[in-house]
């Protein structure tokens, strides 16, 4: 067997649930091969094949490395950290979903109770600052559950303009506003359950309304001390160096699993001029991102690198005695 060193190939694994685009398998499935035993090992892999793995991760929209020398959220930080990709920490982001850091780099994907379903989306497009990768680390598996759907949203939105083009040219021309809701406190009970001051990394409400200016929204303070605020005109649809056009927003897991939005969807979503996204356009984008999705059923060790702009991706309900731990660590917008 040749040494880490002297490896310069990558081997993948094939299993009959991938997808195939474009003659690539989704997700490609990155398996070590090359004998790594240690986390230093496994980073000299990554480093002497960095090249390979970034192109596939170009075509196919995610990697999922299997079988490699990782157990704890610090062999992570390491590993992630071995691709020399700007750290994209939390306290950068608007995201109000609850987290909890292991280290710098390293936090849990999502702390809500294990019965909530999380939605596809593109992690942080409701928020003008969002990452441009995600590094998922399977640290524990749920008994039951628990899978990470991956969806190819630029097969989505191939399929919505050709199904629909009108409203898939609404989405492209007209862009979208969020509207969200910050409690005054924080909610542990609740995926978004993060409080005004957590989500914008503040103490005070002058501090909050100073950096929602800057960054272009606008606001509302509420009788119980919580602040609804509102986007600027944020892109539903983005195009890719490759010309490819991807469905780029948290359409889906707002309509899905913000609270109320189900019942009327204009309370927290709408199009860039205020005008309202007829509710079986959502149904129909909804039902059919199914059909671009695949579950990773995660294995102890497993590290997924999803590309934020090409690949959407949520979390399935789990059960059993088993935590499940799943650990994220973001790279900084490249665009």
């Amino acid at each position: 067997m040749k040494s880490v060193n002297e490896t310069s190939s990558v081997e993948y694994a094939n299993i009959a649930t991938q997808h195939t685009y474009n003659g690539e398998e989704f997700p490609a499935i990155v398996v070590n091969s090359t004998g790594c035993k240690t986390v230093a090992d496994t980073v000299e892999f990554v480093r002497a094949n960095q090249a390979e793995l970034e192109a596939k991760l170009a075509d196919t929209g995610s990697l999922l490395f299997r079988g490699f020398p990782l157990d704890s959220a610090e062999a992570f930080d390491v590993f992630s950290a071995g691709f020399g990709y700007p750290n994209f920490t939390y306290q950068e982001s608007l995201s109000n979903a609850v987290r909890i850091n292991f280290t710098e780099r390293v936090f849990t994907a999502n702390e809500a109770p294990k019965d909530i379903e999380i939605f596809l989306h593109h992690e942080m497009a409701q928020t003008p600052i969002s990452p441009s990768k995600v590094f998922f680390f399977c640290q524990s598996a749920a008994d039951e559950g628990g899978a990470t759907p991956l969806c190819r949203s630029d097969k989505l939105f191939e399929a919505l303009k050709a199904e629909d083009p009108s409203l898939a040219n609404d989405f492209k021309e007209k862009g979208l506003k969020y509207t969200t809701a910050m409690p005054a406190a924080d909610d542990a009970n609740s995926g978004q359950g993060r409080s005004w001051k957590s989500t914008l990394s503040v103490e005070t409400v002058e501090e909050a309304e100073t950096k929602l200016s800057e960054l272009g929204y606008s606001w509302e303070w509420l009788d119980d001390g919580s602040l609804k605020a509102i986007t600027p005109v944020l892109p539903a649809v983005v195009e890719l160096g490759d010309g490819a056009e991807v469905f780029y927003n948290q359409l889906i897991a707002a309509y899905k699993g913000w609270k109320g939005v189900k019942e009327n969807p204009s309370s927290a979503i709408t199009f860039g001029d205020g005008t309202p996204i007829p509710k079986e356009g959502l149904e129909r984008i909804s039902e059919r991102a199914e059909t671009f999705t695949f579950d990773i059923e995660w294995q102890d060790g497993d590290v997924a690198i999803v590309d934020n702009y090409r690949t959407m991706h949520g979390r399935r309900p789990y059960g059993g005695d088993r935590k499940r731990v799943v650990l994220v660590a973001l790279v900084a917008s490249d665009r």
